[in-house]
């Protein structure tokens, strides 16, 4: 018999959105809006921040927002920004971490730009790590949360490019293990969410999609996340959700018939039965 129950944390009532400026994010803003949830916008333009914040309470009557300007790879400034939206909104128990750049250019690793290269690192995986430091703690603080990270298929495959994005969304979908397996007991949740291929800015500027036709729709990654937010999706921290691909019932159903421990994790894959490295 267990000693103690596992703590739940209840829906979402305050959400920080790194990344709001980017196509995704503002969508994820209004979405959540809209759902009721407040939300803070950070990000490193001041003036694309403030016209998100603009764009969401048009859109969401009774909306509210917050702005809080800073460069994720910064971790003091993040913490500025955390007090600053937690000052105007209240504690954050949802992380919506969508901050991400990719390279410039399309070449395998060994023709890369070091600090281009880098700098993709910097932003997508250590920027995560800043914005985790500055808000989990308060979380379980209070009894738990949620985080919810930005993934992509890249991190899960081996390609012939981007490196540097793919080396770093791998290392995302570690963190967001870590934090399922260190604090799940005391109430926080994490999830990996692939977005699929969204048509924003990022993903028009990449050669590799210049003739694509076929976009995931905005309305499903927020239709993902709404679920998380509220707590439907419980089920499923510490693994790997796809926008496009997963619905809200079916990942529901699959959760009730029971998931197999290493569902949708990354794993090394055995050779066979006798691999010793199969465990």
């Amino acid at each position: 018999m267990r000693c103690c129950a596992v703590p739940e944390p209840p829906p979402a009532r305050v959400a920080l959105v790194p990344g709001a400026t980017g196509g995704i994010g503002r969508a994820v803003a209004a979405g959540l809006a809209g759902d009721g949830v407040s939300v803070g916008l950070l990000g490193r333009d001041r003036g694309r921040l403030d016209e998100v914040r603009r764009t969401v309470d048009a859109e969401v009557a009774g909306a509210r927002t917050a702005v809080a300007p800073a460069d994720v790879t910064d971790l003091a400034a993040v913490r500025v920004a955390v007090a600053e939206v937690e000052t105007a909104l209240g504690p954050v128990d949802l992380l919506v971490d969508i901050a991400g750049r990719i390279e410039s250019a399309e070449v395998p690793v060994w023709e890369a730009d070091p600090d281009d290269w880098w700098g993709v690192v910097e932003t997508d995986l250590r920027g995560p790590f800043h914005v985790v430091q500055a808000v989990v703690p308060g979380m379980l603080a209070r009894g738990g949360g949620r985080v919810v990270h930005l993934s992509t298929g890249m991190a899960v495959r081996d390609g012939e490019i981007y490196s540097g994005y793919s080396a770093a969304k791998t290392g995302l979908v570690r963190l967001g293990g870590a934090l399922h397996a260190a604090g799940y007991a005391r109430g926080l949740r994490a999830f990996e969410l692939m977005p699929g291929v969204v048509d924003t800015p990022m993903t028009r500027s990449m050669p590799v999609h210049a003739d694509r036709t076929e976009w995931t729709a905005p309305a499903e990654v927020v239709g993902l996340l709404l679920a998380i937010a509220r707590g439907g999706l419980d089920a499923w921290s510490g693994r790997v959700l796809r926008a496009g691909v997963d619905t809200v019932g079916r990942l529901a159903e699959v959760a009730a018939s029971g998931l197999p421990a290493e569902a949708r994790t990354l794993r090394l894959r055995p050779y066979g039965p006798d691999d010793p490295l199969g465990g």
